[in-house]
């Protein structure tokens, strides 16, 4: 089991969510009842599906031991098995974040910070 999953928020979300401490969901995963995450051999697809070309943009990389039981990996989209957190996130979770930038090529870039771990 991967113990680092990623969610992808704008600069607003992060800083609301790193002055709070504590994050309840973009918009859609208010509506859907749950946080979407990626692992993260899905981050690429999900970065350029959902948010092809939108400046501003973070990785946010979470430790899944944090979060316990709320999390649940669940089918989405052609069946493949995605990261579902059923609870809020807590800021504590976050063992990294960094800037996602676009290529050229439209393709998403990002760097874990210098030291970073992704168990």
């Amino acid at each position: 089991m991967q113990t680092t999953i990623f969610k992808i928020m704008t600069e607003e979300q992060w800083r609301q969510f790193d002055a709070d401490g504590s994050f309840a969901g973009a918009p859609v995963d208010l509506a859907d009842g749950y946080i979407h995450f990626s692992y993260s051999d899905q981050l690429a697809e999900t970065a350029m599906r959902h948010f092809g070309g939108m400046a501003g943009l973070r990785i946010v990389a979470v430790d899944t031991i944090m979060l316990g039981t709320a999390l649940k990996a669940e089918p989405s989209r052609g069946g493949a098995l995605f990261p579902h957190l059923y609870a809020s996130l807590p800021r504590e979770a976050v063992r990294w974040v960094s800037p996602l930038v676009w290529r050229e090529d439209g393709t998403p870039d990002w760097q874990p910070p210098a030291g970073a771990k992704d168990g």
